[in-house]
């Protein structure tokens, strides 16, 4: 069932208001509710639901579950020959959850290829505070010291939720998402919600999947609130990496 008209949240409702993800709008594509709060409660509980915020400044807080869903199963990375030419080249590390606030910032920042950011400053303060409690994590990628690429998401249970990622530097995001999808892959990962579809995590190798479909595995895989806590601790080099 698709509603034609959106849920209104207020702040004080119980962060479990939302309605069935069944009842998203067509158009906009997965357009659910507005409102409510960036609460680290009510954020944890939406995307264990399959919903997540997207808007802009200005703009009440909207609330997405879009039909299909974009997601990347960590062993289905795909790893272009120009990246392994990368690979074995790169004078780069990876680090988990050193820089995280810099990894957002970059993330918010201008593109040549957009118009603004949705990534406003309400955003970064309630995934800073995500951060701060275990639940958001950063992948970074330097060379010489200096911030080239990175991924900044929630993991909850076994789903890492993508919210965004950037570039400096030719590949740097793609080392970064390698990285991330070798470690969700050790320990045993449903997948990356990759949330809407786009050319490049085609590339990467994400898939389209219907929105009930998603669902059933985000059940499955996120049954409880549960932090994950075995990331590397120290920054690992890009030659490390094992594309397949």
């Amino acid at each position: 069932m698709n509603s034609n008209r959106v849920t209104w949240l207020d702040p004080g409702d119980p962060v479990d208001a939302f309605p069935n993800i069944s009842e998203a709008m067509q158009e906009p594509n997965g357009l659910l509710a507005a409102g409510g709060d960036l609460s680290s409660e009510r954020l944890l509980h939406a995307y264990r639901k399959g919903i997540f915020p997207w808007f802009d400044d200005g703009q009440p807080i909207l609330w997405w579950s879009p039909n299909p869903r974009c997601v990347l199963f960590p062993a289905d990375f795909n790893t272009s020959s120009r990246l392994r030419r990368s690979i074995a080249s790169a004078d780069a590390t990876i680090s988990i959850n050193q820089s995280f606030s810099e990894v957002i910032y970059a993330c918010a920042g201008p593109r040549r290829s957009e118009q603004g950011t949705w990534i406003t400053a309400d955003m970064i303060a309630a995934y800073e505070s995500l951060w701060a409690e275990g639940w958001a994590h950063s992948i970074e990628v330097r060379e010489n010291g200096d911030l080239t690429g990175g991924i900044y998401g929630l993991a909850i249970g076994r789903v890492f939720f993508g919210e965004s990622m950037f570039s400096r530097k030719s590949n740097a995001s793609k080392l970064a998402m390698l990285a991330l999808c070798q470690i969700l892959e050790e320990n045993d990962f449903a997948m990356i919600d990759c949330q809407v579809v786009s050319r490049h995590l085609v590339a990467l190798g994400a898939v389209s999947l219907p929105r009930v479909e998603f669902a059933s595995l985000l059940e499955l895989a996120c049954p409880s609130l549960t932090r994950f806590h075995h990331w590397p601790d120290s920054p690992v080099p890009v030659r490390d990496l094992r594309p397949k």
